[in-house]
């Protein structure tokens, strides 16, 4: 079956849909200091202690040695994250290098972070916004995580999704309505938080919003129990897709809300568009996208750092095949990181691989 499309919007990023790959370019331009306008510095970094990580990072990276395990948070099962996750530890494995990761089942981006900054983890994938969050000691976190990234990995793109048939055709119309908007720990639901407050709905006309992962999201939209979902992810995401088969839907144009959120919260959200023929669209649709980092404790050592980093940019292909259509993982882009400074075997990689 095809599904049904919102009105057209034009994105302030005309043309930026998602891209087949193409080849890296050569010299990514690398911060001088790799630091962030706020939070712990450079040296705090080097000078980081490695204690509780030893039990975990044990032994040397030579390949007699023995192996070094990293545990990666990622994210629900069945989720995009997951599946990088496991695609990575895929990789490494059939690679023989003495590096081990080990997915890590999560609530995905806020949960994340709070378990690289406890050390339950030692690499983890995490949305731009709760990433430069964190950094700062800002909104879901107390105080400062230190934690580094090894590079932005690919760019999710904002559905708002209603039932093509229903009433829902404007943000607006949701006023008073019940919408799924992002299992809690996740980076989801601190977007859909700021999406929502720029709506103006308030009051009586406040959206009512339900704690809800992406399976049973979908699950509350095809049956009815809610008028909306929020998810944030690849395109095109196989469960919306799968539902688009049975349930016409309608993606709501979201582009209008980059500025305002750009203004409070930071560089970390772009205009970006759904494009035609995603989940059976007859015409593209104008929303916010937000990079995804993958991410790294400061005390991780640097050689395991630019190691995996090798590994990611060997088999980038693979590793998103799973995750996103059309993603791309280039140097130039890889290196945005935005207020999360690049962890120092990541600055050894870049430079070492491309000058």
């Amino acid at each position: 079956m095809t599904s049904a499309d919102g009105p057209a919007s034009g994105s302030r990023a005309a043309g930026r849909t998602p891209a087949p790959a193409a080849p890296a370019p050569a010299r990514p331009a690398l911060p001088a200091g790799a630091g962030p306008r706020r939070g712990p510095g450079r040296r705090s970094v080097l000078g980081a202690g490695v204690g509780g990580l030893a039990a975990v990072l044990a032994g040397c990276s030579s390949k007699s040695g023995p192996v070094r395990r990293l545990r990666m948070a990622t994210g629900p099962r069945g989720g995009p994250y997951h599946a990088f996750g496991q695609a990575l530890a895929e990789a490494l494995s059939a690679s023989g290098q003495r590096l081990e990761v080990v997915p890590v089942g999560t609530a995905a981006s806020v949960d994340n972070l709070r378990r690289l900054d406890r050390g339950s983890a030692e690499l983890a994938l995490a949305m731009a916004d709760v990433a430069a969050d964190a950094v700062h000691g800002e909104a879901e976190f107390s105080r400062p995580v230190p934690v580094r990234a090894l590079a932005r990995v690919y760019v999710n793109y904002t559905h708002l999704v209603v039932p093509a048939r229903g009433p829902v055709r404007t943000v607006q119309d949701l006023a008073g309505r019940p919408v799924a908007a992002g299992a809690p720990g996740s980076g989801v639901q601190v977007l859909a938080r700021r999406l929502l407050r720029m709506t103006g709905l308030t009051g009586d006309r406040a959206v009512r919003t339900r704690p809800l992962g992406l399976a049973e999201s979908v699950r509350a939209l095809r049956e009815g129990t809610v008028d909306a979902l929020i998810w944030s992810g690849g395109v095109p995401t196989p469960a919306l897709a799968e539902l688009a088969r049975t349930l016409p839907l309608r993606f709501l144009p979201l582009d209008g809300f980059v500025r305002p959120l750009r203004e409070r919260h930071g560089a970390v959200y772009s205009a970006v568009t759904l494009p035609a023929g995603a989940y059976g669209m007859r015409a593209p649709v104008g929303t916010i996208g937000v990079g995804n980092y993958l991410l790294a404790r400061a005390d991780v050592p640097e050689r395991a750092a630019r190691d995996l980093l090798r590994l990611v940019f060997d088999r980038r292909r693979d590793l998103l095949r799973e995750v996103t259509a059309g993603a791309r993982l280039e140097p130039r882009f890889a290196v945005s990181t935005g207020d999360v400074p690049l962890h120092p075997g990541a600055v050894a990689h870049y430079r070492a691989a491309y000058g």
